[in-house]
């Protein structure tokens, strides 16, 4: 899951939890809210501290000067 999927799963769980008074017969949407926020929050969690692992330090690198050979014309000259 990305960065972006787990911020989407906090907003809707965010809304369902406290922006919303709908009742469905059977289903707590609070509860439902509170269990987006915090898998997106796992979600966060997880991908920075991969994001973290996979970051590499380069060391400086040197300069690499290439030559320019000039050739006349046609092997053996």
């Amino acid at each position: 899951m990305s960065l972006g999927g787990c911020i989407i799963l906090i907003a809707a769980g965010a809304v369902l939890t406290f922006a919303t008074d709908w009742h469905i017969k059977g289903v707590n949407l609070d509860l439902v809210g509170i269990i987006f926020m915090i898998v997106g929050l796992i979600g966060m969690v997880t991908f920075s501290s991969i994001a973290r692992r996979r970051r590499v330090v380069m060391p400086p690198s040197t300069p690499v000067i290439e030559e320019e050979r000039h050739h006349r014309g046609g092997y053996g000259v």
